[in-house]
């Protein structure tokens, strides 16, 4: 695949897509699904796809979607408002990109030093996050379905080699969530910017390093042209959760069955998502450590400054944001319970590996 093919994005907001939503005994229910992700991009962007046709095939084609990629309807991180206004039927991408309008849109999608992917879609399932997660989104019109993940991320390409906390000073780079607050506090300068952006910024000189998810889509948009020091894992997201989101009214206008066959798509969607990532990474390190790319750890004083900086933005956040305050209280204590078996078992086993 080559990076021309998806690093297209776009500006500017497409007319409104009238919102249908049709009468329980009609034949074809057809849905608008902008994403934000490039369609061709591994994972994120193929998972959307792979979600419409799921849906599409598992409802005898009562219900069908269309895909647009980042850009081509609705810019990367307006998908959810288009949803919500009602100018697309259901939408694709991570929670996190609409942590303007909840900061708990951050603890669905991954935060510093939490959830591993499985932990979270457990968490999600059985420790009552996604009934808070529903009662939130439900205040903007809307109903979140889990519907992926990246797996273990890696923490970033520098342009330079990180030996200590100095070394990150001043440094201009691209990191999304609360990780990027918790790398401020270490005095780097955090940048949000969508995916299709990042190669040309740190091409440019305008970024000194990027984290971006993990060999896969890193090897995908190029970062190893730039750079040959990589740095894992990501400390400041060790997971990020991919999700859909529909109108809560053209949900409501839903037969029972149709809506048990988007919940179940997505699910699947999510499964074969992280097997793929989880598949597609061993190979892509293979061939970027042969071409010369360096995997390396973080100093233990950076990671030790990172746990630090991370209770701090986790408190302020608790302080602040009443919804992130509530989800908190729930994903911690799962957390604490997870850390403890995951170092008695899956630690165990790996380090024995």
């Amino acid at each position: 695949m080559k990076r021309r093919t998806f690093l297209k994005s776009g500006a500017g907001l497409a007319a409104a897509v009238p919102l249908a939503t049709p009468a329980l005994g009609q034949s074809r229910i057809e849905w608008t699904m902008p994403s934000s992700f490039p369609k061709p991009a591994p994972g994120v962007g193929t998972s959307a796809t792979r979600f419409a046709e799921l849906v599409e095939t598992l409802s005898g084609g009562r219900i069908v979607i269309t895909v647009y990629g980042a850009g081509e309807l609705v810019p990367p991180f307006a998908v959810e408002d288009a949803v919500q206004a009602g100018n697309a039927q259901i939408g694709h991408g991570t929670p996190y990109y609409a942590a303007s309008k909840t900061a708990a849109a951050h603890w669905f999608t991954g935060v510093p030093f939490g959830l591993t992917a499985n932990e979270h879609y457990a968490w999600l399932r059985w420790g009552g996050g996604q009934a808070i997660w529903d009662e939130i989104y439900a205040t903007r019109n809307l109903k979140p379905f889990y519907a992926g993940n990246s797996g273990t991320q890696a923490g970033g390409w520098f342009k330079s080699r990180v030996d200590s906390l100095a070394d990150l000073q001043g440094l201009n780079m691209r990191i999304a969530g609360l990780g990027g607050e918790m790398m401020r506090k270490l005095g780097v300068n955090a940048v949000l910017m969508p995916a299709t952006e990042i190669f040309q910024a740190m091409q440019s000189g305008a970024l000194d390093a990027a984290e971006w998810v993990g060999p896969l889509l890193d090897q995908a948009f190029g970062l190893q042209r730039i750079t040959n020091f990589c740095y894992t894992p990501a400390y400041a997201e060790p997971a990020a959760a991919l999700h859909v989101v529909v109108n809560t009214e053209v949900w409501a206008g839903l037969a029972d069955d149709l809506k048990a066959i988007v919940e179940a798509a997505a699910l699947q969607a999510a499964t074969e998502t992280l097997g793929q990532f989880d598949y597609h990474n061993v190979g892509a390190m293979g061939q970027l450590a042969e071409a010369g790319v360096e995997f390396m750890d973080f100093p233990a004083d950076v990671v030790a400054a990172m746990k630090s900086a991370w209770d701090e933005v986790r408190e302020e956040q608790r302080a602040t944001h009443a919804d992130a305050a509530r989800v908190l209280e729930s994903y911690e204590a799962y957390r604490t319970g997870a850390v403890g078996y995951a170092n008695a078992f899956v630690g165990r086993y790996l380090a024995a590996r």
